[in-house]
């Protein structure tokens, strides 16, 4: 096949995709309130205009036959982002925030989406991957690699605690257990002085192999780029190694008896499913990836907090897991990104952005449950179609 041939078929991702990102970096360049509010009517206006006309259909069959395609796109756009703005550490917090965000509700998604296990308590578990990170690194000389391992192992052997309340209850009844445990971590660290209490705890950067992640990066006399990048780098790496392992276990067995327990349990215990098992593989399993996210997401920041881990903060998880579309991780990084940086950029908003997640969850699960990116239909094999 000529190169040709190859590329034509690609155009419409490739010119969409080329877009987003321009229009990404034109929404991180502007500073003006009015500006910003303009570019996001003219973002709605584009994505209702090609949805019209059929371009979005045309754009999203190319990157349903050809998801390692939009993967390297993605890659691509994150890291043109990265280099227009290399020297600018609030817009790569940003950008970085996005990344370790998207890979935190990875593991919601895994709950919510494929097994229909309710997990309210995102910034928990997320946290606990922080304070793990936090300790080990103040206390141990464990690798900083496996201080992000024993973030998830850590978020996900608490999270067995819970299990016994959550195999014991269904439906918005495990809700509110995790909505309670959620409370009841952040009192925990509040009255906890081992843990800093109110006033948090300090976390050193990450190391690795005698490079420090949060010294600025120099090249030559003339180069300097933020510290930011190192993070945004490990990041994108530990977002695909856990992207790659959500989409397999989607498309595996495992993710066909997942789907089978959301869908009816009643009817897949019937027919052998062992509920309790695959409930307690998705609980797990989530709040791993939350927990090696909030790892991460500690030694960027330097810092951690009470204040950082409350229930506002798992609703804003939960939003973007409603919003971008339940159980489709690609729609997990549309809305993680309208949902930390607009409100960012638009600061007119800032003082109302709980009032509008909760009345965005509250339109979205009225108008639109599917989401923004409804999940498509399974696909044991990529671009596959019968003859």
């Amino acid at each position: 096949m000529s190169a040709r041939a190859w590329l034509v078929p690609l155009l419409p991702g490739i010119v969409a995709a080329a877009g987003v990102t321009v229009y990404v970096i034109l929404l991180l360049v502007v500073e003006s309130q009015v500006g910003i509010a303009a570019l996001l009517v003219a973002g709605v206006i584009a994505v209702l205009v090609a949805a019209r006309f059929g371009a979005a259909a045309r754009v999203g069959a190319v990157f349903a036959e050809r998801d390692d395609i939009l993967n390297l796109l993605v890659i691509l756009a994150v890291l043109t982002v990265t280099g227009f703005f290399y020297e600018d550490h609030f817009v790569l917090l940003m950008v970085a925030t996005v990344i370790i965000y998207v890979i935190a509700c990875l593991g919601l998604n895994l709950q919510f989406g494929y097994s229909g296990v309710l997990n309210f308590a995102g910034a928990a578990f997320f946290g606990i991957g922080c304070y793990t990170a936090a300790v080990l690194t103040k206390n141990t000389g464990v690798p900083h690699l496996v201080v992000l391992v024993a973030g998830g192992v850590m978020a996900a052997l608490i999270g067995s605690f819970l299990l016994l309340p959550v195999l014991r209850t269904h439906s918005h009844y495990s809700a509110v257990v995790t909505i309670a445990f959620g409370l009841l971590f952040k009192i925990f660290l509040e009255v906890n002085d081992t843990l800093g209490g109110p006033q948090g705890l300090r976390v050193d950067g990450m190391n690795v192999l005698g490079w420090e992640f949060n010294d600025n990066i120099e090249i030559g006399e003339n180069f300097e780029a933020s510290f930011y990048v190192n993070y945004i780098v490990v990041g994108l790496i530990v977002l695909g190694f856990a992207f790659a392992f959500v989409r397999r276990v989607e498309r595996s067995w495992i993710g066909l008896n997942l789907d089978a327990m959301r869908l009816d349990e009643t009817a897949a215990a019937s027919f052998g499913l062992n509920i309790t098992r695959w409930k307690i593989t998705a609980f797990t399993l989530g709040n791993f990836l939350t927990g090696l996210a909030g790892a991460l997401f500690a030694m960027m920041l330097g810092f951690i907090a009470p204040t950082n881990f409350t229930f506002g903060d798992s609703l804003i998880l939960v939003s973007i897991v409603l919003l971008g579309g339940i159980g489709n991780p690609w729609g997990l990084v549309v809305a993680t990104v309208m949902l930390i940086i607009v409100p960012e950029k638009l600061q007119a908003i800032q003082e109302y952005r709980f009032l509008l997640f909760a009345a965005m969850v509250i339109l979205i699960l009225l108008f639109r449950p599917e989401g923004l990116l409804p999940r498509p239909l399974r696909t044991y094999i990529p671009g596959w179609k019968p003859k």
